[in-house]
């Protein structure tokens, strides 16, 4: 069986990666954090990758022959770089014992979309605009990548807004909202974004991670479903699958609670809803996935059917 690492296998994407290996591939997950899913226990290596000697023993122990690197620091409540160390020291440190694996075919590192902010379409691969300290840690990634290149086939991933089994805030607070009939649209300010199944993240990432990608000019794939999702239609078909429905609140009144929300910050409290998050929730971001769907041209989930296995995995994990 192929060997395939997985650094931060216990978080959101990288449990329902591991979960699709098991059946095909020996794993490992490397993570500091114990895994969401206790059935993932036993692939499952504690390490914390910004200190070298014990993440290089343990990769090179297991020696792989794939890598998917999503171990990172992924909240937006960082104040500087330094908050950020898994994201720049990890990559470095992953970046110099990958050079040292015999039979590494392929390694795929994860960065953000937050590289540039939401509405921001970037020119190349290059172009970076980052408004948050997380985005500018994924930029601080991608160019230690670029500046230490793998000896062996590699691509940078940019997940979008992804969501389904596993997750966490904020798309499970959406759903959960949804849930229990205290969301609301917000006046006619519905947005329409790249949001991504989580299913069909997991059939990019391996199509991704099985495909040539030696082409220099083409390094960076957009992790998302195509076309882009408008909000308002997303959260009526969650509520029509729960049999409810979604009302609409004024704008102005959810533009004083997301004040509210900016003040109870400054207070290290936290709010359902903030200028930042309410910026996001009404601002466009459709994302160019060309590149990803010459690659992996037929996710297998529609979202219907994304809304349908995450409703029943919130029921059966609550």
């Amino acid at each position: 069986m192929m060997k395939i690492l997985i650094t931060g296998a216990s978080g959101f994407i990288g449990t329902n990666i591991l979960e699709y290996f098991l059946s095909n591939a020996e794993v490992l997950n490397i993570d500091i954090n114990e895994p969401r899913n206790k059935e993932h226990i036993k692939y499952w290596k504690k390490i914390d990758i910004k200190y070298f000697k014990n993440f290089e023993i343990a990769v090179k122990e297991f020696n792989p022959e794939y890598i998917v690197h999503l171990a990172a620091r992924t909240d937006l409540d960082g104040s500087d770089l330094n908050d950020y160390s898994s994201n720049t020291d990890g990559v470095k440190n992953l970046m110099v014992i990958v050079k040292e694996l015999p039979n590494l075919k392929k390694i795929i590192i994860t960065s953000s979309m937050l590289v540039c902010h939401g509405g921001y379409y970037p020119k190349d691969q290059f172009d970076y605009a980052p408004t948050t300290m997380y985005g500018e840690s994924k930029v601080e990634t991608e160019k230690i990548v670029w500046a230490n290149k793998p000896l062996c086939d590699w691509a940078i991933l940019r997940p979008t807004s992804i969501w389904g089994p596993w997750f966490d805030v904020p798309y499970k607070n959406f759903f959960d909202l949804v849930m229990s009939k205290k969301y609301f649209h917000i006046g006619n300010k519905g947005c329409t974004k790249t949001y991504g199944y989580v299913g069909n993240a997991v059939y990019q990432i391996e199509k991704i991670l099985f495909s040539e990608t030696k082409d220099e000019n083409n390094k960076v794939f957009f992790i998302g479903d195509n076309p882009a999702t408008n909000i308002e239609e997303w959260g009526n078909e969650i509520a029509s699958e729960l049999g409810s429905k979604i009302f609409k609140m004024p704008y102005l009144l959810v533009k004083i609670a997301a004040l509210f929300g900016d003040f109870l910050k400054l207070f290290g409290m936290h709010f359902p809803i903030t200028s930042f998050r309410l910026h996001n929730m009404t601002t466009d971001n459709k994302i160019d996935l060309t590149k990803t769907f010459e690659i992996a041209p037929n996710p297998p989930f529609t979202r219907v059917q994304g809304v349908k296995k995450t409703i029943e995995w919130l029921k059966s994990h609550n």
